[in-house]
């Protein structure tokens, strides 16, 4: 009883000692440590750690939704991870349907419009489906939750590079003018966020100090920041830690 008020009490003040003028405008999250959080807790299967991970990220929103975070872009499965055993890739599959199937409401009740990212081609029928129908009942909303699935940030660039050249030459470039066209400008608009400002802040769990290439284009001056803590774990006081730590750096944008 102690410990709990003192921790909602520590977690107050860090709340009334933010700074909301300097809160981030978009958060890009990893949800990082799900199996090493189900063996630490002695989980009989990793689905129970991935059921616990994906209610803490709608806790999550909510947290963003209090703040009023504009923007949340969230990684749940890298293309690398598309090659892990199968079977621990279908349980893990089976919660983010549980999870798309829930997230119409979720996004409903914090005003989020949602955006699947990532080559989402490589991913199994019944997955993509579930995304889909899930973007499709809720595409609107004054905020923006992107989900990159299949994601790997190195292809996000291969493929912006491909849509530029492609809608260069719609356009009736010639080839000999080509190179001309392309610059970081143009680059930058083609990228799977192209409509949202860059993230502010990357927070990634379970203590990996490394985004492996997570918006790896739009994170050229992003604050960083690594929690020690499993996903499933990561509690709100976690959350409000990594917002003081942010609004207390002086951003120098490379210069």
């Amino acid at each position: 009883m102690a410990l709990s008020l003192l921790y909602r009490l520590y977690e107050k003040n860090l709340l009334v000692g933010l700074d909301r003028d300097r809160l981030p405008r978009h958060i890009g999250i990893v949800l990082d440590g799900h199996r090493r959080h189900a063996r630490a807790e002695g989980h009989p299967s990793y689905a129970v750690a991935y059921r616990e991970g994906m209610s803490r990220f709608e806790e999550f929103l909510g947290w963003t939704a209090e703040l009023d975070i504009p923007a949340v872009s969230a990684w749940v499965l890298s293309k690398e991870n598309l090659a892990r055993p199968r079977e621990e890739l279908g349980p893990y599959f089976d919660v983010l349907v549980e999870l798309f199937a829930r997230l119409p409401e979720t996004c409903s009740r914090h005003d989020l419009a949602l955006r699947f990212i990532g080559s989402l081609d490589l991913l199994p029928d019944h997955l993509v489906s579930a995304a889909k129908q899930a973007e499709e009942a809720h595409p609107a909303g004054l905020r923006r939750l992107n989900i990159a699935m299949g994601y790997g940030g190195r292809q996000e660039i291969v493929d912006a590079a491909k849509d530029l050249v492609t809608d260069l030459v719609a356009r009736g470039v010639p080839a000999s003018e080509l190179a001309s066209h392309i610059d970081a400008g143009s680059m930058a608009a083609h990228m799977y966020t192209a409509d949202l400002p860059d993230p502010d802040l990357l927070i990634r769990t379970s203590g990996e100090s490394r985004l492996s290439g997570f918006l790896l284009w739009q994170s050229a001056y992003a604050e960083f920041v690594f929690v020690d803590v499993n996903w499933p774990a990561f509690r709100h006081v976690d959350f409000l830690r990594a917002l003081r730590d942010y609004t207390g750096r002086s951003r120098r944008f490379g210069q």
